[in-house]
């Protein structure tokens, strides 16, 4: 017997995730956002009515994902399971144990390593190699539950973070096309994760997009890539005026803007007051 679906989500990777089910003949009972005036500003905010309409899903607009009103509607449609993708609000209990079967995300790492917030921008800071999309079902802890499928995405010294968003959400859409009659027909293999080799990545604000002249060109480098579209970009105070940097490359004799061991010349950038 076909499982019951729900699907949370109010950003482009959940959408792309939806689109994929459409476009395979998958059924969603019902698709949870938040209402139109929240979160106006979350990078990548997108909005469900379109695809509510054009493939008859019932759609629930929420200020939370812990409301009452989520609970009962998961009760009415009998969800067995219900994704939360895209979703800055932690699910508590009662939410994660009201579907039958329980409850999906997706992390934009190679979980256990970076568990947490900005998985994008990170993964650029830190200079990895490889990164990925975990599928795993949702627990109480934060990106600690198991694990049921993964890919992995290659990185290089050149990978900016609309990049790899793209890339994420490519990925997103595969793993969703890949596991999703496993999850209709109730056969999920869940894999527990290792927490021997977890590791927890901090929250971001814009202001930590900040490029000082005490940086080194790498470090400069790194941060402008990692905070680019679809974010909020890097910056440099120049005095009385902020420059919003989306785009730079590095030189060692000259440039706009000094660096420890040379200069930032930039490419794509605004001047803000």
């Amino acid at each position: 017997m076909r499982k019951k679906v729900a699907f949370a989500t109010c950003v482009r990777l959940g959408f792309s995730c939806i689109e994929e089910i459409c476009r395979i003949d998958g059924k969603l009972d019902l698709l949870i956002t938040l209402k139109d005036d929240k979160a106006k500003n979350k990078s990548g905010r997108i909005y469900l009515d379109e695809i509510s309409t054009k493939e008859t899903i019932p759609l629930l607009k929420i200020d939370n994902i812990n409301d009452l009103e989520v609970i009962e509607a998961l009760k009415k449609y009998k969800v067995d399971w219900l994704f939360i993708i895209g979703w800055s609000q932690i699910a508590k209990k009662q939410v994660l144990e009201t579907p039958k079967k329980g409850c999906i995300g997706m992390h934009p790492t190679l979980l256990p390593v970076g568990r947490g917030r900005a998985s994008i921008s990170w993964a650029i800071i830190k200079g990895l190699a490889q990164t990925g999309v975990t599928m795993f079902k949702l627990d109480e802890g934060v990106d600690t539950g198991d694990i049921i499928g993964q890919g992995i995405i290659n990185m290089d010294s050149h990978t900016t973070a609309t990049e790899l968003y793209n890339k994420v959400n490519k990925m997103h859409v595969e793993i969703i096309s890949k596991y999703w009659d496993n999850i209709v027909s109730g056969d999920v293999n869940l894999i527990k994760q290792d927490e021997a080799k977890a590791t927890k990545w901090p929250g971001r604000t814009p202001e930590d997009g900040k490029v000082f002249s005490s940086m080194t060109m790498h470090e400069a480098d790194k941060l402008i890539r990692a905070t680019t579209h679809p974010y909020p970009g890097a910056f440099y105070n120049d005095g009385g005026e902020i420059i919003r940097i989306w785009s730079a490359k590095t030189n060692k004799m000259q440039g706009e803007i000094k660096l420890k061991d040379g200069y930032l010349i930039l490419i794509d950038y605004e001047v803000e007051d």
